[in-house]
């Protein structure tokens, strides 16, 4: 079996779509309704990215033959799309990364060969606090504030956006957004 079966084409608003029809298992006696929404999005990512050698029909069958419980275990490859990491937990990542850098740097290796695979959004929401209130100016008052107390953490963000594949930093606040 191969997962190009499963590739169909939708058309919306002129523009043209690829995606793994996970319901043309049914013809292949899955019956999908009894499978929960989380273990569907399993069976798409295991459809999506079948490719006979790290995820295999095999994988397929077992996780779309799912049960409440199991015996043993059963190893389910997971290939995420993308990312998306809070700060907390992703500046600290960030930082394992450019350490990485640094290291392989120093065994005289290329540091730009250490990226995400694939692509990371962390999302900066970690200590916005409200000093400035009640006025039109509140909002870039409290932004300003902001990155004026964090200026080290955002320097340092900035940088890894600059230098790394696949990374982007959201601020907490567009800079759109303030006037």
């Amino acid at each position: 079996m191969s997962n190009q079966e499963f590739l169909q084409e939708i058309k919306v608003n002129g523009k043209a779509y690829s995606f793994y029809n996970i319901k043309l298992l049914i013809d292949r006696g899955v019956n999908m309704a009894r499978l929960p929404f989380s273990v569907r999005v399993l069976v798409e990512n295991i459809l999506r990215n079948m490719n006979g050698t790290t995820v295999t029909e095999k994988d397929l069958e077992q996780i779309s033959g799912w049960k409440p419980w199991y015996i043993e275990p059963v190893e389910i490859p997971f290939h995420p799309a993308r990312v998306l990491m809070q700060d907390f937990t992703g500046v600290p990542a960030v930082v394992d990364l450019a350490a990485m850098r640094d290291a392989i740097k120093a065994q005289g290796g290329d540091p730009k060969k250490i990226n995400p695979l694939i692509p990371v959004d962390l999302v900066v929401d970690h200590s916005v606090q409200v000093d400035h209130y009640g006025t039109a100016q509140a909002l870039e008052q409290n932004v300003t504030k902001e990155y004026q107390r964090n200026s080290e953490r955002y320097a340092f963000l900035k940088w890894a956006q600059k230098n790394f594949d696949n990374f982007k930093a959201v601020p907490p606040t567009p800079a759109s957004a303030i006037r």
